[in-house]
């Protein structure tokens, strides 16, 4: 079954929605400048609403390892996803300080990205468009990935399905692709679980 995590929420509202739906992976941003970011305040109280069974996980840019490992060793967060320029060392460094699931997100405009994913020690690699507008990379990059992926960038309820079908990723990751102007809706986050588990169903 493919993975569904749903990422940046911000809200008590949010996480009511999500707890409803049951994907696999609720995401929070804690990267500052990100819209979606959120403080670790309000990280720690939304973690507390969230159901039992859906991992938190913190998406985190150059953030210092140290800062990283703490969230997770102390329950806050399931699992680091890293957007930015962490490298080999890093996810050593990582690795020694805690033993919690890590994501490595990579963009992708080319076949030398995915070899660069597929060789990284992360548990699990993200593919991602990078570009912040919603739109998605040359999915026809995918034919030569063999590793387990999570695919991201550009995906909404109109084209998961096509993804799913296509390329069979391990987990698909959507942020704005399930929000109306700015935040997120409920209706758009139903019609995209149900969208992943109708083409799963056939």
């Amino acid at each position: 079954m493919t993975k569904i995590k749903l990422c940046g929420m911000r809200r008590a509202e949010d996480i009511v929605a999500v707890n409803g739906l049951r994907p696999d992976y609720a995401g929070f941003v804690l990267a500052k400048k990100s819209r979606r970011y959120v403080d670790e305040k309000t990280l720690t109280a939304l973690k507390a609403l969230l159901c039992p069974g859906i991992g938190a996980v913190g998406v985190f840019v150059d953030e210092e390892a140290e800062h990283v490992a703490a969230l997770l060793n102390a329950g806050i967060l399931d699992a680091a996803q890293l957007h930015g320029h962490e490298d080999g060392a890093y996810l050593a460094r990582l690795r020694e300080l805690t033993d919690r699931p890590i994501l490595q997100a990579f963009r992708v405009g080319s076949t030398v990205d995915l070899r660069r994913a597929e060789s990284s020690a992360a548990d699990f690699v993200l593919l991602d468009a990078g570009a912040g507008d919603g739109s998605p990379f040359d999915w026809r990059l995918l034919r030569g990935m063999e590793r387990p992926f999570f695919l991201a960038g550009g995906l909404d309820i109109m084209n998961v399905g096509e993804a799913v079908e296509r390329f069979h990723p391990y987990g698909v990751d959507v942020s704005s692709g399930i929000e109306t102007d700015g935040r997120k809706d409920p209706e758009k986050m139903r019609a995209f679980v149900a969208a992943v588990k109708a083409r799963e169903e056939k």
